[in-house]
């Protein structure tokens, strides 16, 4: 019971993640010392099924209910509170870097393992640096080309939310289709409109799933061809998505209140972070 109590929590950190631009899933599940685990048993669903159900209901239920319940929160405090709430998710970062760096400083001199790290870092500051896209896209009229075209932006998204430091909401804004996905998803409740946003949800889900998948066997193939190498990428994308999550509240007019505020929360987000890692 307390095991599966820690992974609903654990999932609901890694959902609100999920719908925030510029910070990654995939990067929280490292944080919380569950990113091999999540990659193995979405591999190999169907080998020990009732193992790995016990491990993906209760983490994809927080996922789900933080979704569900604290987008329009989360939302909220970003628009009203961006330093405070930004350095909180910094700090969740934070404290998954010891747990990370573990895994890398035995090999830490070879010069082409810091290569990888250069190259995944540069990656993903560059990625942050783009803007988002201009066009929202418009799902008054659905037909199938449509629902094609939002399965391949499942795809996609699914694919970033998975990768350590490239955060799938960004992913979807910049191609337009993050408002209109939120605004769908927060309306599921709404009966007169069951039908309609289900037709496009279903295709989004599909996609999703495919992606997910395809990438975990990615990741999963290269951390048993190329363990060091990889983590030394991981690191790299873990350490610049920090950078991709400042980078919107650099202008930002913060006073004294708000930034012991930012530096208390930080601190929570890390301990809560290392404590979490560790279990």
């Amino acid at each position: 019971m307390k095991e599966n109590i820690l992974l609903m929590i654990k999932g609901m950190i890694i959902g609100i993640a999920n719908v925030i631009p510029g910070v990654s899933g995939g990067t929280l599940m490292i944080t919380l010392g569950i990113y091999e685990q999540i990659i193995s048993t979405i591999s190999h669903l169907f080998n020990n099924i009732k193992k790995n159900l016990k491990f993906i209901i209760p983490l994809g239920i927080g996922m789900g209910l933080a979704i569900l319940l604290f987008s329009k929160l989360i939302g909220y405090s970003l628009e009203n509170f961006p330093f405070a709430t930004t350095f909180f998710f910094i700090g969740l970062i934070l404290g998954g870097i010891p747990l990370l760096w573990r895994k890398v400083k035995i090999k830490s001199k070879k010069m082409s393992n810091w290569f990888v790290f250069f190259v995944t870092f540069t990656l993903v500051i560059a990625f942050a640096f783009l803007k988002s896209g201009s066009n929202i896209v418009d799902f008054t009229s659905f037909g199938v080309t449509d629902a094609l075209l939002i399965f391949l932006v499942g795809v996609v998204a699914a694919s970033t939310m998975i990768i350590p430091g490239i955060s799938g909401s960004f992913v979807l804004m910049f191609l337009g289709y993050y408002q209109p996905i939120i605004n769908t998803i927060r309306n599921i409740t709404d009966f007169s409109l069951l039908g309609h946003n289900l037709i496009i949800l279903v295709p989004f889900g599909i996609g999703v799933i495919v992606g997910v998948v395809l990438v975990a066997k990615l990741i999963e193939f290269l951390l048993k061809k190329y363990e060091t190498k990889t983590y030394f990428g991981v690191l790299g994308f873990v350490l610049a998505s920090m950078v991709a999550i400042i980078k919107p509240i650099i202008n930002v007019d913060v006073s004294i209140i708000e930034i012991l505020i930012a530096v208390i929360l930080s601190l929570v987000g890390f301990v809560g972070a290392y404590k979490l890692g560790e279990k």
